[in-house]
């Protein structure tokens, strides 16, 4: 056998260039296996949480019907007039690639007869979304969100619920300086009052707002207070609020869940020019923002959308939820130090010397994945580049295989780790390590 160096710090593997004319689209990215680990860790962390909560996984198809989004999104959205992702399919039909979960997980409430079960009905997704902006850090045009929708219950209770679990989430990635910011954009009954008092307030500044902006006092004029022009900025402060022009039920449902809020212990502020940027939204709304970014940055949003299903063709349904970008939050976590990577596995690399030792090792990496642990046969190379090879997949140990250890029964395991090496049986080696 060869005299060969086992420690990781002398296996390292070489670097080859490679030079390819095919390039990501702009505005996506290859996810690589160490970045694929740190997102299965958010995920799985969403998911336990969101079924603790007793949330239940949904997946709903990448594109629909795109008058699904014109009608709960809305025409006047800029989801809808800038970024979807829109085409005709070979039959002419009109599609859209899915650029946010809500809409497609209230259709699938209604077609596939959730509406007939036990209300509420809690769901909670984590899809791949797609929207044409431009592409900035943190932000693609491929992008995957976890959200949860709970359907069927307008008790203010269950919006504190979600903030609530939320909350938990952004925790658990050690994100307790983060500000909940909460708002309340009123009900059918309300909205019109508000909305008109708006323009008002923004008429007489109307021609030194940004084009956008103009288009926005009067097909969304919910917006303009989202904007971050900076004309708009100086007039924000002494805009009307919405809290003001809340119907009795509406106000009611307000104060029940600060109440709530205050009853769980969940710190908040209340933005009075906190909006949410898509037509079905009523009353409720919040966001997660990092304390050095504010609104610029948030984290996590969403809001309550009573009128939604009812908009989809079905009875009055209320509904809140939320969505979370999984990419801001694995680079938030990754940031402060808090993404907690699952326990290594043992893994091991089989090497092998000679034809012989590679049929027997072969065997050998079959019969410990029957025993549940990972494992991988060396690649076709000399000793010492299979053992390089053991350290870029992660190696925990090898094994390895030799005309003496065939005629002896016998394997070498060398924990790469720890540098240690035995001999030992076959039958040792799958004890000890299973």
């Amino acid at each position: 056998m060869e005299n060969v160096d086992y420690r990781p710090s002398a296996l390292v593997p070489c670097s080859i260039d490679v030079m390819t004319s095919f390039q990501a689209p702009r505005g996506t990215t290859d996810i690589l296996p160490d970045d694929q680990r740190d997102r299965l860790a958010v995920q799985r962390v969403c998911a336990n949480l969101a079924e603790k909560f007793g949330y239940a996984p949904i997946l709903t198809p990448t594109f629909e019907d795109s008058d699904l989004f014109l009608r709960t999104t809305g025409e006047s959205t800029d989801i809808v007039q800038k970024e979807t992702y829109t085409f005709d399919d070979r039959g002419g039909h009109s599609l859209t690639l899915r650029p946010e979960g809500t809409p497609g997980v209230c259709r699938a409430y209604l077609e596939r007869g959730l509406h007939n079960t036990p209300q509420p009905v809690r769901l909670y997704y984590i899809m791949p979304m797609y929207r044409f902006e431009r592409p900035q850090a943190g932000r693609f045009r491929e992008f995957w969100q976890f959200g949860v929708e709970a359907l069927g219950d307008s008790d203010p209770a269950i919006d504190a619920e979600v903030i609530e679990l939320a909350w938990r989430v952004l925790e658990s990635f050690g994100m307790t300086d983060v500000t909940l910011l909460v708002n309340s954009i009123g009900d059918a009954e309300s909205r019109p009052a508000y909305l008109d008092a708006l323009r008002d307030y923004f008429a007489p500044h109307a021609d030194s707002l940004s084009p956008d902006d103009q288009r926005r006092l009067r097909e969304n004029t919910l917006r303009v207070l989202d904007s971050k022009d900076e004309e708009v900025q100086p007039l924000l402060p002494d805009a009307p609020k919405s809290i003001d022009y809340l119907s009795d039920e509406s106000k009611e449902h307000w104060n029940s869940l600060l109440q709530s809020l205050d009853a769980l212990g969940i710190r908040y502020e209340i933005d009075h020019t906190l909006v949410r940027g898509l037509d079905y939204y009523t009353r409720t709304v919040f966001e997660f923002v990092p304390p050095d970014a504010r609104r610029q940055s948030t984290i996590l949003a969403g809001g309550r959308y009573d009128g939604l299903i009812e908009e989809l063709g079905g009875q009055p349904t209320p509904g809140i939820g939320f969505a979370m970008g999984i990419e801001r939050v694995v680079a938030e976590a990754k940031k402060r130090g808090t993404l907690t990577s699952p326990d290594r596995r043992t893994t091991v690399l089989v090497a092998h010397i000679g034809d012989a030792a590679k049929a027997s090792g072969l065997r050998l990496a079959s019969e410990l994945r029957r025993a549940g642990i990972a494992a991988v046969l060396g690649p076709p190379r000399g000793l010492r580049s299979q053992l390089r090879y053991a350290t870029s997949i992660d190696a925990t140990h090898a094994v390895i295989i030799g005309d003496d250890e065939i005629a002896n029964d016998t394997v070498v395991l060398r924990d790469l780790s720890q540098g240690e090496q035995s001999e030992m049986s076959r039958g040792s080696l799958l004890e000890l390590l299973g």
